[in-house]
């Protein structure tokens, strides 16, 4: 007897539809599992079989065949031991097989029957949706997820005598679609804008970075406050859509770490790996990648402090997402891409000791100085839309600094900026000015003629890249916005190239 049901297996965050078929004939008895499949597959076997005996269920000695397919795919993960199950029930009649179809199941056995959690859920009720299912039956623990699924019924269940029950109910028990109803996010920020004070032209510069998506370096002398404006920048950024909340959700349903919380916040992610990071947690790797940190990142802020510090082999593997805005990973038994749209923010010190230019203080040679700046090669410093230099804070300006906008306040002006490249680019895929091409940059970015004589003069005194030339009209492009200008005037040119031009004065 033959039946089957569909599962999922997952390529990148991306849900790939497999069928799961079981075959039971007259033969010498034995059980064998075929498919392109991996060591933790095969060991479904004995789970699932002493699952099955377990739950009180007997079996005749047949000769058992399951297969899944499609078998040029790579079979990863303990998902498929629930539609394992649910396909050799079929096929030795113990429920309908017609029941099983229009189904997707998956979901780690227990030897004891318990339905364990797994990750990807959310991939595989997307996969289900994309397939004309009209049930996915998942582990109970991970049914919190399912609130951000698809648009189809969801079951869960924790055991394999649950299962049964359902399967012989009409309907599966009638189960129903999830309810999405956007909550209003209660998540509160421990940090405040309001609690920087002084580094004033820094705080422009990280409000225009967050209005425009731009990515931004902080370089200054140690204790200047680069980390503290840098770990503040979530708490200006306004919320998440549905849509973004679902493609990061889904991102840390793949990674394990929403762990049956359901949904991610509507906050962006950030994400502030240490320096001794090991590029494939950087990008996603193993022998069956999983998100790295740059797609942990996504729709987010990845935060690099200490930038220098990092290996050079690490820092230049986020040239490619910078650009790309994914980032792919090969291996033997196949190609992975996973999303990386991310705005990149770093700090740095001018040199080891974190004291230069000040030379009564900075004691290291000009030798130390350029090898220590030589660690962020020209091209990573490239992607870099602004560089805003810090200085320490005189202590009598800190007694009479008055504190500036808090976090509210500028985000509901970030919002307001937003929404203004959110209509500019309707029907593009263009969202924000820190994303345009260099050929969309020609067509928004309309500057008056002495702007445009103004930045001409620029790129060909500073010697800037084209790469450069453009990221200098982005970035005005965004403080135009800030200040409702829909033409690029001189003056926004002119503290555009501000944040080019900083770079220069270290890396001559």
């Amino acid at each position: 007897m033959y039946s089957n049901v569909l599962s999922a297996a997952i390529s990148g965050v991306e849900g790939v539809a497999v069928l799961v078929e079981a075959d039971v004939s007259n033969g010498l008895p034995m059980f064998s599992m075929v498919g392109f499949l991996s060591s933790r597959v095969r060991e479904a076997q004995e789970r699932v079989w002493t699952a099955l005996r377990n739950t009180g269920l007997s079996f005749p000695p047949k000769r058992i065949t399951v297969n899944l397919s499609p078998a040029d795919i790579r079979k990863e993960g303990t998902r498929f031991d629930l539609p394992i199950a649910a396909a050799l029930l079929g096929a030795f009649g113990y429920l309908d097989k017609e029941k099983l179809q229009g189904v997707c199941m998956a979901g780690e056995l227990g030897l004891n029957g318990e339905v364990k959690g797994i990750r990807g859920v959310l991939s595989i009720i997307d996969t289900a949706e994309k397939n004309g299912c009209s049930l996915c039956i998942i582990p109970k623990k991970n049914l919190p997820e399912a609130v951000g699924g698809g648009k189809i019924k969801i079951l869960g269940i924790g055991s394999l005598k649950e299962f049964l029950e359902h399967a012989r109910e009409d309907e599966w028990g009638a189960p129903e679609i999830p309810d999405h109803k956007w909550e209003p996010d209660q998540t509160e920020y421990q940090e405040d804008f309001s609690e920087i004070l002084g580094q004033e032209a820094a705080k422009k510069a990280a409000v225009i970075a967050a209005a425009g998506f731009h990515n931004i370096l902080f370089i200054g002398t140690k204790g200047a406050g680069k980390t503290m404006i840098a770990f503040r920048l979530p708490t200006i950024f306004p919320d998440l859509d549905w849509e973004d909340c679902m493609k990061v959700s889904r991102i840390y349903s793949v990674a394990g770490l929403l762990d049956g919380r359901g949904a991610l916040s509507r906050k962006r992610p950030f994400r502030c790996p240490h320096h001794t990071i090991t590029p494939k947690a950087l990008a996603g790797g193993g022998a069956y990648p999983i998100p790295g940190e740059i797609t942990l990142a996504h729709k987010g802020i990845l935060f690099l402090d200490e930038l220098p510090e990092f290996s050079r082999s690490s820092l230049e593997i986020l040239r490619q997402p910078l650009e790309q805005r994914k980032i792919y990973i090969s291996r033997v038994h196949g190609n992975y891409e996973f999303p990386a749209d991310f705005l990149l923010a770093a700090a740095m010190n001018p040199c080891p000791c974190g004291y230069y230019p000040d030379r009564n203080r900075c004691s290291c040679t000009q030798h130390q100085i350029a090898a220590y700046l030589g660690k962020i090669s020209g091209p990573l410093l490239d992607r870099f839309d602004i560089c805003t230099e810090m200085r320490e804070v005189p202590g009598e300006m800190l007694k009479r600094q008055a504190k500036g906008k808090n976090s509210e306040e500028i985000r509901r002006e970030i919002s307001r900026v937003h929404e203004i490249q959110k209509e500019r680019y309707k029907g593009t895929e263009i969202y924000f000015n820190g994303r345009l091409s260099g050929k969309d940059t020609e067509k928004y970015c309309m500057t008056e003629k002495d702007a445009k004589r103004l930045l001409q003069k620029a790129y060909e005194k500073l010697g800037l890249s084209v790469r450069g030339y453009h990221k200098v009209m982005k970035t005005a492009r965004t403080i135009a916005d800030l200040e409702n200008s829909e033409l690029i005037m001189e003056s926004h040119i002119s503290e555009a190239i501000c944040y080019r031009s900083l770079d220069k004065k270290y890396w001559k």
